[in-house]
């Protein structure tokens, strides 16, 4: 497996030209063509549609400053990603994350943002790194708010035995490949190594430096453990599955998906 296509979803938040640029820097590595993907939902008067309120000029002045906000993410987006000679560019007045789960499709992995506090980007703009990994069926790659580069040359793989994390081993293997070592990390109570051993052996039959560590819980919860794991082993990169359980659950309770997307220090490759 390798990508062929990376996709990157652009708006007009301050981060938006380094995550492109993070973004070019893989695709170029990866020998992969460049997508960036963008979509504005126009701010319409309540009613717009409605014969109580008439359309005129003020709908296509509306309209008007969605397309040339776009037109602006665009010359972002270009210039971001000079690195990489084969891009392309889609947009639309559309529910961003709607256009995006249209236009992954066309996409092996798709490369989104987790938005700082001071992020500005326009509410019509925004992607919901949650909502995008629950809808995509492809991996996302969340860049944190100031991550600019992605070497991956060390990668942690956060194990648990589930369809999800299944798939984001699977997904993961052109970085993982191309990693100087990679570690399968398992937090568990009971001492049985063979999980995650059989994982890394699984990695090294597809040419992965991968070994195998059975971390005991901290008391604290699993993305902790996860993130001090990253922070241990110099990681780069997690790969690890997303939302086991529902998204409202952890929405309500917590969960590692969660914690990760809100708090991790470095990109996340998940899958769903």
């Amino acid at each position: 497996m390798s990508y062929a296509s990376i996709m990157v979803a652009a708006d007009d938040g301050r981060h938006a030209p380094a995550r492109v640029r993070l973004a070019a820097e893989l695709a170029h590595r990866l020998g992969a063509r460049l997508v960036g993907a963008a979509a504005c939902l126009p701010d319409y008067p309540r009613g717009y549609g409605e014969t109580a309120v008439p359309m005129g000029m003020v709908i296509e002045e509306i309209r008007q400053a969605a397309l040339d906000r776009l037109a602006g993410v665009e010359q972002v987006f270009r210039h971001a990603s000079c690195l990489n000679d084969r891009v392309e560019w889609r947009s639309d007045l559309a529910p961003p994350a709607s256009f995006l789960e249209s236009q992954s499709r066309a996409a092996d992995l798709v490369v989104v943002g987790r938005y700082a506090d001071d992020e500005g980007v326009t509410v019509g703009m925004a992607v919901d790194a949650g909502d995008v990994l629950m809808r995509l069926g492809k991996p996302v790659l969340v860049v944190p708010a100031g991550v600019e580069h992605l070497e991956a040359r060390r990668v942690l793989v956060g194990w648990k035995n589930t369809p999800q994390t299944r798939r984001a081993v699977s997904d993961a293997l052109p970085m993982l490949r191309r990693a100087e070592a990679v570690q399968v990390f398992r937090v568990s109570d009971g001492d049985d190594r063979a999980e995650v051993e059989d994982v890394a052996r699984y990695l090294a039959r597809h040419d992965v430096n991968a070994t195998a560590h059975l971390a005991k819980p901290s008391g604290w919860t699993v993305a902790d453990d996860v993130r001090k794991a990253t922070r241990d082993f110099d990681a780069d990169l997690i790969v690890t599955g997303a939302y086991g359980y529902s998204r409202l659950r952890e929405w309500f309770f917590g969960g590692v998906t969660r914690d990760l997307l809100a708090q991790a220090s470095v990109c996340c490759l998940l899958s769903h």
